[in-house]
């Protein structure tokens, strides 16, 4: 299942208690030890609020699953980070591939998604169109791995079926050739890549990447260029990582352009930085885009469904830990956008802004 599914799925749910765990992890042994004294001190401080809450007969379930965390950890299949979902009939383990700018333990009628949706956010997948004159690949990529390559009756292209050789020849015949069969070649991506649901990432020469574009049904599709030379084709590790760092720009540049769009909005009118008013913005279905600045987290006591009041104890009986989970989620689900960014270029619009529709 994947991130976005998960994500689904936990967040409708809801149960008292609700409790969510979240910690920076190793990937590698002996650093990853570490994660096993950390989850049984996060799993203490759980328990410790629980039994401060609620009437322990109450809780007894929850306390037998929180007492089997630290045996059910496999510290060799840790990422970046871990979080871990548990309630009367839930019990799952998430590995996000991003380090978390807060960790602890969160305890409510539902549970604590924010990591998810930043990890959403931050996870690109995309697809790699190699080309070379040994042949022609198409890759499923995730960040800065290789998912899977598509076979098909498309993919690869190889240098034995269409003696590609030839087809990069210089000479105007050649030139010609080259472009029907890049023709043919971005067909069959779009025949692999249905409702054009993936952005494409090229891997070749400056100049044929130009004449790619120049025959593309869907030129919106490609998104950009890897660099590289023919006479001495890139290895996967060293391509991905360039397309990676690649998307990475993008992303970042991305968020600007989000950050300005909200600043814009500022001088029509259509920004709210109240976080109350931004809560029941967000709840009416008012929410075009939110953003958030990581740093930013904020304990409250529902005092009904649409108000509430600040607290600086998160662990106060029957407080929300983090509002903005709840507030990113009620964006995300009435078709907003939702990003939780470190550029503090937002600061100087507020530290949690909404752009309304209207």
């Amino acid at each position: 299942m994947s991130i976005k599914d998960q994500l689904l799925d936990l967040a409708t749910k809801r149960n008292t208690p609700s409790v969510t765990i979240a910690f920076n992890t190793h990937r590698s042994s002996p650093d990853n030890q570490k994660d096993v004294i950390q989850l049984k001190n996060l799993v203490k401080e759980a328990e410790e609020r629980i039994l401060k809450e609620y009437d322990k007969k109450e809780v007894l379930d929850i306390l037998e699953k929180l007492s089997q965390l630290p045996d059910e950890l496999e510290v060799n299949k840790n990422l970046e980070s871990l979080n871990i979902y548990l309630s009367k009939d839930t019990f799952e383990f998430i590995r996000t591939t991003w380090p978390l700018n807060q960790e602890g333990v969160w305890i409510d009628e539902s549970f604590a998604i924010r990591p998810l949706i930043k990890e959403i956010n931050r996870n690109k997948e995309y697809l790699v169109l190699y080309l070379t004159q040994k042949g022609v690949h198409l890759y499923e990529a995730l960040n800065d791995s290789i998912v899977r390559e598509i076979e098909n009756d498309d993919f690869p292209y190889t240098e034995e079926a269409y003696n590609l050789s030839h087809l990069f020849s210089k000479g105007n015949r050649q030139s010609n050739q080259l472009k029907e069969f890049y023709n043919q070649v971005d067909k069959a991506l779009l025949r692999a890549n249905l409702e054009h649901a993936s952005p494409c990432l090229v891997v070749a020469t400056d100049e044929n990447y130009s004449l790619l574009l120049t025959v593309a049904d869907v030129p919106s599709i490609y998104i950009g260029n890897v660099s590289t030379d023919f006479n001495s084709p890139t290895q996967k590790n060293e391509f991905m990582k360039l397309a990676w760092d690649c998307i990475k720009d993008k992303q970042h540049k991305e968020r600007e352009s989000y950050i300005a769009e909200m600043h814009e909005a500022v001088g029509k009118g259509q920004v709210i930085t109240d976080l109350q008013e931004i809560y029941q913005a967000a709840i009416d279905g008012k929410g075009e885009l939110l953003i958030v600045h990581q740093d930013f987290h904020q304990a409250v006591q529902m005092l009904d469904d649409r108000t509430f009041d600040i607290i600086d104890d998160p662990t106060e009986n029957g407080a929300i830990d983090d509002i903005t989970s709840t507030i990113a989620w009620e964006v995300i689900t009435k078709k907003g956008k939702v990003f939780f960014t470190s550029q503090d270029e937002i600061k100087d619009i507020g530290k949690i802004v909404l752009k309304t529709r209207y």
